[in-house]
């Protein structure tokens, strides 16, 4: 929005020639969307407390787990809402709103969004313990996939090659195949994101660091220059995702604000599955959908850690992990949470790190 208004005047007021500069304003909306959620933070969780939307800790699914989660009882969730807000204000005051990528972007993080709202206002508000079933959760999740991938692949500019990582030039023609691709990368990331948000600020935390590592690979990807040079696909329009990368960043450092341990808030589904799908959009965007296997490694192991454990249930009655997703089995080994937490983080920026370095690896 201010780009639109603003960047037009540049040649009356020279100063204002900066708004063309993805690099500005991706800095402004990390910045904007953190102090969005910095002084609007207090006012929803109070309100979140006022209106007693507090997440259920005993689930009946192990007595254990329920009994050292005993403590998180009174804290209000649903706070992915201060997530999204700031992250879709940011965006429409520092993007270029025209651009088609910034639009999915927003569409897919408010599609989630809203499922993840409905999810949460059923277990939450209207006590249905279980919310939404598993079977309208992913009918639309299914549904958005199939919107954007029909999308996608009627675009005469999306290229549907799957480029694959560490092979200079090498990669593979989906064709129709992209509109079933693009689902299961949506689904997949949405899912896995909302299965590790189980400890205080590990989920946003790794969130953070994946946004970080994508606002590098969209800045390049949309740079003729840097692109030619690194031998990536130049993806015209891709560069204007850093500042819609960036105001994810922005407003998840202000939500681990009150999300790190102990935490003030929790994000609930509104926000887990928002922002696994706008980071999966992201990497369908910018054709870097194998290497978010890598940058988002803590969200794939968290999944697999689930897959494996109930199919090895259901076909070999044994468990793999004392318990699954996978962080739940390492406080089960005694590890304290903030340990479990922090170790995560630390893994994620190593993973963000690796795969932003993976531009010279050809």
């Amino acid at each position: 929005m201010l780009y639109h208004f603003l960047y037009p005047l540049h040649e009356a007021v020279s100063f204002l020639n900066i708004f063309q500069y993805i690099t500005f304003r991706s800095a402004m909306a990390a910045i904007t969307a953190f102090l969005l959620s910095l002084i609007f933070g207090p006012v929803i969780i109070n309100k979140l407390k006022a209106l007693k939307i507090r997440d259920k800790i005993t689930k009946g699914d192990s007595v254990e787990l329920d009994k050292l989660h005993s403590y998180k009882r009174d804290t209000p969730t649903m706070g992915g809402i201060l997530i999204l807000s700031a992250v879709i204000i940011s965006a429409c005051l520092w993007a270029d709103l025209s651009n088609k990528y910034i639009l999915l972007g927003l569409f897919v993080l408010a599609w989630l969004g809203l499922t993840g709202f409905i999810d949460d206002y059923l277990k939450l508000v209207k006590n249905k313990s279980k919310g939404l079933t598993v079977a309208s959760k992913f009918t639309s999740q299914l549904i958005l996939g199939l919107l954007i991938g029909v999308i996608l692949f009627m675009d005469p500019e999306y290229n549907s090659r799957l480029d694959i990582p560490f092979l200079k030039g090498v990669s593979v023609d989906l064709g129709l195949f992209l509109i079933l691709f693009v689902i299961i990368v949506l689904t997949g990331t949405s899912n896995a994101v909302n299965l590790t948000d189980g400890l205080d600020g590990l989920a946003i935390g790794c969130v953070i660091m994946v946004s970080i590592a994508f606002s590098v690979l969209s800045y390049v990807s949309g740079n003729i220059k840097f692109s030619d040079y690194l031998l990536i696909p130049y993806i015209k329009g891709a560069g204007e995702l850093a500042v819609f990368c960036s105001a994810i960043l922005g407003a998840g450092l202000g939500f681990l604000w009150f999300n790190c341990f102990p935490a003030s808030v929790f994000m609930g589904d509104v926000g887990s599955l928002a922002l696994g799908g706008a980071l999966g959009m992201v990497a369908l965007l910018i054709k870097k959908e194998l290497l978010l296997m890598i940058v988002g490694g803590i969200f794939v192991v968290e999944a697999l850690s689930v897959i494996l454990q109930v199919t090895s249930f259901r076909f070999l009655k044994r468990r793999i992990f004392k318990i699954a997703p996978l962080h739940h089995h390492f406080q089960f080994l005694n590890w304290p949470e903030s340990k479990i937490i922090v170790r995560f983080w630390i893994i994620a920026g190593l993973l963000a790190l690796f795969t932003i370095i993976t531009l010279k690896i050809r």
